[in-house]
């Protein structure tokens, strides 16, 4: 008799007790993270129930996503809560998703629409149908966030790729089977007879993801046909060294972090404009941390501003303020000499005194 396939689900993720709603596309993944949580649902000690975010961008393609996950949630007896939203990039009427970026900035169609579902999760859980909320995301789409975030020139936060857990004020969002490969999700559902849908706009090369994913990941299985654990292998080690930092940083920005500018005759005076925020260091005391800690401390900084420095960015930052290591490569358009300004993406202003290095930004 041949054995059922299984998936590995990661158990650790589900606490006995829990209302986990599984965010459902009707895609291949998402629906054989749906079965395979409904079948262990008594093991595991866990209610269930569907989620299912109609965005309005792919007309009767998304509506025949919704008709086959009310059926196959009718059919395994699931709850599925279902919540329209119209969705387009940089338009303040796309269901709160655009309204929470910054003035000035557009986001693509897909974050909107990624912050739109997690937006329909919070909800969710806030309100009690879920005390979490699991996504269907694998050990394939941990390499290929990886590889994209490494394109970019991420940070190690970045190239943390997919968290297994994400903690949010309204409860947590978890993705039990980034231990599984795409390969082993289709065969498990050909294995129960299971149909599922395809979304077209995954074939289109207008987007990076599908890009990496058509292109550039079998090329590197040609090098190495195990790169999706490789790089998921990666992820793991990069969170770790991420998390293991972040204390450090905070006791540092404590320690060394000082409030706006400082004033003739002793003491700092403090910008009063509204959403206005800064930050200065003493330049001697960033020379005394090694290259390693100055570079976290500045991002750090940054990042509590809401300015996310990839590693170029990062390198100028330290050009600007005479800390860059000996081997870098010279940036003449970035100036290096007391009294000079640099400004960054997301709206942060950076001055350098003779003393001090200074951080702002205005909402």
């Amino acid at each position: 008799m041949a054995l059922k396939e299984t998936l590995p689900v990661n158990r650790a993720l589900l606490r006995t007790g829990d209302r986990v709603a599984v965010g459902v596309s009707g895609g291949a993944d998402s629906t054989a993270l749906l079965l395979t949580l409904h079948e262990q649902a008594a093991a595991f000690g866990i209610g269930i129930s569907a989620a299912h975010l109609h965005h309005g961008i792919r007309g009767a393609e998304a509506d025949g996503d919704l008709a086959f996950l009310r059926e196959l949630c009718a059919r395994l007896d699931i709850p599925l809560h279902v919540e329209h939203a119209e969705v387009t990039a940089g338009n303040p009427a796309s269901a709160d998703a655009a309204s929470r970026a910054r003035q000035g900035e557009r986001e693509s169609l897909e974050e909107a629409a990624r912050n739109t579902r997690l937006a329909f999760f919070d909800r969710l859980m806030a309100a009690g149908t879920a005390t979490a909320v699991a996504t269907a995301h694998t050990e394939d789409d941990q390499a290929e966030t990886v590889m994209m975030k490494l394109l970019r020139g991420a940070w190690t936060e970045g190239l943390g790729g997919i968290s297994p857990v994400v903690d949010r004020a309204s409860g947590r969002i978890i993705r039990p089977l980034l231990n599984a490969t795409r390969a082993h999700v289709v065969s498990f559902l050909q294995d129960k007879d299971q149909t599922w849908r395809e979304d077209s706009s995954n074939s289109s090369d207008k987007h990076t993801r599908n890009r990496v994913r058509a292109q550039l990941m079998p090329l590197l299985r040609e090098f190495n046909p195990s790169i999706g654990a490789t790089l998921s292998a990666t992820a793991q080690l990069a969170r770790e060294e991420h998390a293991r930092w972040q204390p450090e940083i905070a006791r540092l920005l404590t320690q060394l972090a000082l409030p706006g500018k400082p004033v003739r005759g002793g003491g700092r005076s403090v910008g009063t404009q509204p959403g206005e925020e800064s930050v200065a260091f003493e330049l001697e005391r960033l020379r005394s941390l090694d290259l390693p800690t100055r570079r976290r401390l500045l991002r750090g900084a940054a990042e509590r501003m809401g300015v996310r420095l990839g590693s170029a960015e990062t390198l100028r930052l330290l050009q600007f303020a005479g800390l860059a290591p000996a081997d870098a490569a010279p940036a003449p358009t970035v100036p290096s000499k007391p009294n000079s300004r640099l400004d960054f993406a997301g709206g942060m202003r950076v001055e350098r005194s003779l003393r001090e290095l200074r951080l702002s930004r205005t909402a």
